[in-house]
C-alpha cells in the first residue's frame, strides 16, 4: 500500500464532505478512526444516493472537489458500474457512497463503535 501523504486528512474529509454536499447527497456522516486501534484510514466519509446518476454525480463532484482543493486523485476506484456502493480510497480517508439500500444492509458505521461519529446536517 502507498504511504499517506503529507496532507492534512481533515482538510481532505472537509473537501469530501462539501463534494457531496455539492450534489445534495443525504445522511451524510463522518466517521473520525484516528483513535481507533489497527484502523486502516483516518476517516470514513459515507453518504447515500437516491439514484443510479445521483451516486455517480455525488462520486464525481468529490473526485472534482478534492482535486481542485489537494490536487489529489483517489488511490483507488470501485463501483461505478454496478451503482449500488461507490468508492473512493484516498488512503487516509476512504469514500462510500451507497444506494439507500445498500447503506442499510452493510451498516458501516455500526461496525467501527470506537470511532467518533459526526453527522453532517443537511
Amino acid at each position: 500500500m502507498p504511504k499517506k501523504k503529507k496532507h492534512d486528512s481533515e482538510k481532505l474529509a472537509d473537501l469530501v464532505v462539501k463534494g457531496m454536499q455539492e450534489k445534495k447527497a443525504s445522511d451524510i456522516v463522518l466517521v473520525d478512526l484516528r483513535e481507533v486501534k489497527n484502523a486502516v484510514t483516518d476517516f470514513f466519509v459515507i453518504a447515500s444516493g437516491n439514484s443510479d446518476k445521483q451516486l455517480s454525480a455525488i462520486s464525481e463532484s468529490v473526485d472534482e472537489f478534492v482535486f481542485k482543493g489537494l490536487k489529489e486523485n483517489p488511490w483507488h476506484k470501485e463501483g461505478h458500474n454496478n451503482k449500488e456502493w461507490v468508492l473512493l480510497d484516498y488512503i487516509s480517508v476512504v469514500v462510500h457512497i451507497f444506494s439507500k439500500d445498500r447503506r442499510s444492509f452493510f451498516s458501516l458505521e455500526k461496525l467501527w463503535g470506537d470511532a467518533k461519529i459526526t453527522i453532517i446536517e443537511d
